[in-house]
């Protein structure tokens, strides 16, 4: 695989989730939601501090802790990218890495930079943010917050059987989680990369060993036909 299409594969998802973003950030009021394809498949704008999928981690101090260590993350896996390619590991495998490192930079920009080019969106008010505001953005570098909008809450009036423990006779709803597009890079990229992590790591066949000697007789005999 070439490091021109690894670099166009990161560019687009990332050019993907940039623009939901901002196109939330400036047409949507924080808490707005409309309707896709039906009530099970909505756009809903909220805006978390933490990790992906709506997860918090530690207040103030959390925040800035989770992108320092997005930050290194980022970097990091900038080196382990070229390393990949340089070691010529498998394409799916450098995808995947792609995908995971993609959703990554794509949520640290918004933990790094949006809340010094946005203004601040408030439910009550329903005010829609503008970009670059006269009186300053709503944070300062380091301090802005992860811009969520797709939301599929496939069962919406479910309830936990009375038999089950804790949340037995409870209504339920699947899936409760808003995310991003970075989210579904990250998640789609590990999901992708555990299923087929044999496939990804497989080691060559020793030359001698009689598997590859099977191998090698059928490829001569198709060869030969």
């Amino acid at each position: 695989m070439k490091a021109k299409h690894l670099i166009g594969i990161i560019l687009a998802i990332l050019f993907i989730d940039q623009a939901l973003k901002f196109y939330i950030k400036l047409n949507y009021f924080i808490g707005e939601e409309h309707l896709l394809l039906g009530s099970w498949s909505r756009l809903h704008f909220v805006e978390n501090e933490g990790m992906a999928w709506g997860w918090k981690f530690g207040g103030d101090f959390g925040k800035v802790a989770l992108t320092l260590f997005r930050l290194g993350a980022v970097v990091w896996g900038s080196f382990l990218l070229r390393d990949f390619l340089r070691k010529g590991m498998h394409k799916g495998f450098i995808i995947c890495a792609a995908m995971i490192y993609a959703g990554a930079l794509g949520n640290l920009i918004d933990s790094l930079f949006y809340g010094l080019i946005f203004e601040h969106s408030d439910y009550f008010t329903q005010n829609v943010a503008h970009l670059f505001p006269a009186a300053g953005g709503y944070a300062s570098l380091f301090h802005g917050r992860v811009v969520d909008m797709l939301y599929f809450p496939i069962i919406t009036d479910g309830h936990f059987p009375t038999w089950f423990p804790i949340w037995g006779g409870e209504s339920f709803e699947f899936f409760r989680p808003v995310f991003n597009i970075a989210d579904a890079s990250i998640s789609l990229g590990v999901f992708v990369l555990l299923i087929f992590q044999n496939k990804f790591f497989a080691k060559p066949l020793p030359e001698g060993s009689l598997e590859n000697q099977a191998n090698s007789s059928s490829d001569d005999a198709v060869a030969g036909s």
